[in-house]
């Protein structure tokens, strides 16, 4: 340790190796007290950073000052150069090294190969072909002829020129089918594992969708039961038959169905609940449009038919009608929030029935008329045809203002329809067709097995034809041939009149089930004319495509149809 005001100089190495200096801070003391080296600032000797001059100055080695002490102070003195020796010592040591991948190795092979063949061919030579010789022609003898014939062929042209022989004639170049051929057979397995019939069929406006009703026609309480309105389009590829393109749940029993007029998507049913609904079947995820609801204005008999009609007042909008069995005749608006609204009604009275034939007496306390079908004219948009369970038809009026005499509930005031009586079936009548190219004339078919041709100008029927000795369920004209319309029987067949040829034997009698199970309801497609869609009690609805004699009319059938109603009529 160095004496007590002596001058210490130290040599400091930084680690880096490189030139280091510091500085000395020197402090004096009251005394010749020890001092010594020290990194605490409050130590008396402090070391500190300066520059070169101070370091030559203490290693001159500069003497001590004589002067007395005083209070302490501090000194900056010079600052000490030290050079390094370890950046020569140690040098730039550095290694080279180098690195080489294998060599690549390369082949060459062929990938493609070309074969070249020549081959020619020769046709035969071509025979030269020998012309005929032109003919000569006897003018004079030519222009004798022609004379002679000229008047004799201009009163035969003139002659038939007024004929009217060929009248309503179309000359139809499509492909003549011969037979009449079962074109599909379309069913819903989880429908007919419950046993449920088809109670309608219906097409809709394009004649590419076919839809149709399952439900029950026989005796039991069936209001509970959960049964199914099913579309097909037969136009779609892949067409499953038994998987339809729509299927829509119903609570309660579908009795009879009906497509929109003019939308594709949009068809009616009646329920066996008294029910009137409308769905889209478009929308198979959420289909019910409009509902009636159970209420006071509903039926409460089993709805028997449903009908699409114009509005009253907009033309694009429609209604819809239905009859039931507790005999009113009811016409529902679509309003909002999915609700179908009372906007007229009738209902059928017993006392008010008109008197133009003899009827049987109804049961005692008896005042409403069933109802079973109903058929509109054609010519007359407010003119109807309504079958009854009594047997008897009745032609009724939109427009018929006298008020029912019932005491049934409902919203609007109900009126009285029936204008005139038919002469009756032997059974109650369960479908009714009016002719759409004949003003008058309308079919009705029975449980009695007949089916008669009616005038709307007289009681008696104009016809009656026995075609089953089973109930008559349904009865539709054709729409392309005045004299030609189809039945369908308690025996199982479909049954093709046409009384052009025959007023007395179906043309055609069409198997539709083996085992003779009822057939319960027919339509015609309006565009696809050569369409017949059946169906029955086996749940099965089959299209039947029609043989030419039934969708081509023959010359003069209008007027032998107007010939029929006229000289039966007089």
């Amino acid at each position: 340790m160095p004496q007590a005001g002596s001058l210490c100089v130290w040599r400091i190495q930084n680690w880096s190796g490189g030139e280091g200096c510091v500085g000395l801070r020197r402090r004096r003391g009251w005394g010749g007290g020890r001092s010594r080296l020290h990194g605490n600032p409050r130590e008396p000797w402090q070391l500190c950073r300066a520059g070169s001059a101070g370091a030559e100055a203490l290693a001159s080695g500069g003497a001590a000052s004589t002067e007395r002490p005083g209070p302490l102070q501090d000194e900056t003195l010079g600052v000490a150069s030290v050079p390094s020796q370890w950046r020569g010592v140690q040098g730039i040591r550095g290694e080279t090294k180098s690195c080489q991948t294998a060599s690549t190795a390369t082949a060459e092979a062929p990938a493609q190969t070309r074969k070249h063949v020549d081959a020619e061919v020769q046709t035969e030579a071509p025979e030269p072909v020998s012309q005929q010789p032109v003919p000569q022609c006897d003018g004079p003898r030519l222009v004798a002829f022609l004379r002679r014939v000229e008047a004799m062929v201009t009163r035969e042209l003139n002659k038939n020129w007024q004929s009217h022989a060929f009248d309503g004639f179309e000359v139809n170049w499509s492909e003549q089918q011969q037979t009449v051929t079962c074109l599909h057979t379309l069913g819903y397995p989880p429908a007919q594992g419950q046993g449920l019939h088809v109670t309608g069929v219906s097409w809709n406006t394009t004649g590419s969708v076919v839809a149709c009703a399952y439900g029950r026609l026989d005796d039991g309480d069936w209001s509970t039961l959960k049964s199914f309105v099913c579309a097909w389009n037969l136009d779609r590829r892949g067409l499953n038959l038994q998987q339809p393109s729509a299927v829509v749940e119903v609570p309660s029993a579908v009795m009879c169905l009906a497509f929109h007029p003019t939308q594709p998507s949009h068809v009616a049913g009646g329920l066996y609940n008294g029910e009137v609904l409308v769905w889209d079947v478009s929308h198979p995820e959420d289909p019910l449009l409009w509902r009636t609801g159970l209420t006071d204005d509903a039926h409460t008999d089993p709805v028997c038919q449903v009908v699409w009609l114009p509005g009253p007042q907009h033309g694009h909008r429609f209604q819809v009608l239905s009859v039931a069995a507790d005999g009113k005749v009811l016409l529902w608006l679509a309003v909002g929030a999915g609700r179908l609204q009372l906007s007229a009604g009738f209902a059928l009275a017993v006392q008010q029935l008109p008197r133009s034939t003899k009827l049987k007496k109804p049961p005692r306390g008896e005042t409403e008329v069933g109802a079973t079908a109903v058929a509109f004219s054609s010519f007359d948009p407010s003119l109807f045809v309504l079958g009854t369970e009594g047997g008897f038809p009745l032609k009724c009026s939109l427009a018929a203002e006298e008020p029912a005499l019932t005491r049934m509930p409902s919203s609007v005031p109900l009126r009285a329809p029936a204008q005139f009586t038919f002469s009756p079936h032997g059974g109650p009548v369960y479908s009714v067709s009016c002719s759409p190219f004949h003003r008058n004339l309308f079919l009705s078919a029975g449980t009695d097995g007949h089916v008669h041709l009616y005038s709307m100008l007289q009681a008696q029927p104009l016809t009656s034809l026995q075609l089953s000795h089973k109930y008559l369920f349904a009865v539709r004209w054709s729409p392309v041939r005045p004299l030609v319309f189809a039945a369908a029987s308690g025996e199982g067949d479909v049954q093709l009149f046409d009384l052009q040829k025959s007023s007395q034997k179906p043309t055609v009698s069409i198997k539709q089930t083996q085992d003779e199970s009822p057939v319960y309801c027919l339509e015609f497609n309006r565009q696809q004319t050569q369409l017949l869609a059946a169906g029955d009690a086996k749940g099965v609805v089959k299209v039947w495509q029609l043989s030419s004699e039934f969708t081509e009319q023959g010359p003069r059938e209008t007027e032998d149809l107007d010939q029929l109603a006229a000289e039966v009529a007089t």
